[in-house]
């Protein structure tokens, strides 16, 4: 194992997946589960590159080399075949569908895999269904199955893995059990049980499946070409708003709400100054602003608040699907990768969603060319009014944020943004930069 480590070490860093960008990883076996054949199993690593320490899901296969596909292969193994990423590996992906497809929650630990044997009986038919990977994931793998004559199915394989229910599992099925359309149906899960570097054991979420919209296109796609092509988007971001309320309204009658009391707000402010700290220290263009963001999030502090509850976490326009049965179709409620995830899995302040989904409007504008910036400055200024208009008539008055909350959790995104693009993409850094410029002007 220690080889399969060292080989780990050099090929995580190359998928989009791997977290932690411009460091080598420091891996340690966690946990080992042999799956359908003694060639398969699934890895938990612990990476303590960066603190606290992240727990990586890493399925591997031993394959000959000549059926390895481009990307996946990891590194040479001692029998003259090769370990290669297993999501690429029809045993691996049949037994991920043969689970997804009971319908039910099933456990990855020492005894099986949901009641199906880790060696494969001769009389158990093969599932044989086919399966892609879907291309420009970011921090986890989806699947799409084909199986003959059912509808597809999408499967996400966690990378990064918690101790606990990941969001997107619980909230999408508590959703989808209520009888929401606005989610996709949900068909399965998978858990995994292992022991922690403290000697505790812990179960948490690897996978989940759920209904596949085929052919449409999400949010992002529909408004950046309604945009170049200055199409009026009031009635789609007015709609728009109104799914994301309903969702609100679904989760606040489903999940418990906790009262905005003085803990509550300073945990908030925490939140928003440890981000803050670092920006300032990350992004140095931050630092004018610095004070003057602290005042914005100061008369935040001191408004009244809306009771916490249940939020996608991470709501933009890449989020959101549109689809001819179901209208807009809300997706991945993991929250942002960069909150901890005792945050992403906390109550919350919905405003933080309706912030989001304000920021990505103000990204169209960065993405789509404009010799000036007016035309589409103002299509991204009436996109952003329609979508207001609609989730408030929706949410209703008593559960609509303050201004200055809204302007608070604004402020907030954006600065993640400048983190998020300093790290990643720094030739978008501009786009962030010019919002906190208007959210937080300085002083002339």
């Amino acid at each position: 194992m220690g080889d399969l480590l060292d080989l780990l070490t050099v090929w995580m860093p190359r998928q989009r997946w791997y977290g932690t960008k411009g460091r080598n990883p420091q891996l340690t076996l966690v946990a080992e589960w042999p799956l359908v054949a003694p060639s398969t199993r699934v890895l938990l690593v612990r990476d303590e590159a960066v603190s606290p320490a992240a727990l990586y899901q890493v399925p591997v296969s031993l394959r000959d080399p000549d059926v390895v596909l481009p990307g996946s292969l990891i590194g040479p193994a001692d029998d003259g075949r090769v370990w290669a990423d297993a999501v690429t590996d029809p045993s691996f992906t049949d037994l991920l569908f043969r689970l997804f497809s009971t319908g039910g929650a099933g456990a990855l630990t020492n005894d099986g895999f949901l009641g199906i044997p880790f060696t494969s009986s001769p009389a158990e038919p093969a599932t044989d269904v086919p399966a892609r990977v879907l291309s420009g994931e970011q921090s986890n793998t989806s699947i799409i199955f084909r199986p003959e004559g059912a509808p597809p199915v999408i499967g996400k394989l966690f990378r990064q893995v918690n101790a606990g229910i990941n969001p997107d599992v619980e909230l999408q099925s508590a959703l989808a059990a209520g009888g929401a359309t606005f989610v996709p149906a949900a068909i399965g899960e998978v858990r995994g049980t292992w022991t922690t570097a403290g000697g505790e054991t812990v179960t948490g979420s690897l996978a989940f499946a759920q209904e596949f919209f085929e052919g449409v296109e999400d949010a992002w796609r529909v408004a950046l070409e309604a945009a170049g092509a200055d199409d009026d988007f009031s009635a789609p971001a007015r709609a728009l708003g109104e799914s994301v309320a309903r969702m609100h309204v679904a989760l606040a009658e489903t999940f418990p709400t906790i009262p905005p009391d003085a803990d509550v707000r300073s945990r908030v402010a925490a939140a928003w100054e440890r981000r803050l700290t670092i920006a300032v220290a990350e992004v140095p263009a931050l630092a004018p602003y610095a004070d003057r963001i602290r005042e914005v999030y100061a008369d935040a502090v001191a408004a009244e608040w809306p009771p916490l509850q249940r939020v996608h976490g991470d709501l933009h326009l890449g989020q959101v699907l549109h689809t001819p049965a179901n209208g807009w179709v809300l997706l991945d409620f993991e929250g942002e990768p960069l909150r901890p995830i005792s945050e992403r899995r906390s109550p919350d302040l919905a405003v933080r969603d309706v912030a989001g989904m304000l920021r990505s409007f103000d990204y169209v504008s960065g993405a789509v060319a404009d010799d000036d910036g007016a035309a589409v400055r103002a299509w991204v200024i009436a996109a952003q009014q329609s979508f207001l208009a609609g989730y408030a008539e929706t949410v209703g008055a008593g559960q609509k944020a303050p201004d200055s909350l809204l302007a608070a959790f604004e402020l907030d995104k954006a600065v993640y943004e400048a983190i998020y693009e300093t790290r990643n993409r720094p030739d978008w850094i501009g786009i962030p930069l010019a919002a906190i410029s208007r959210l937080a002007p300085l002083a002339s």
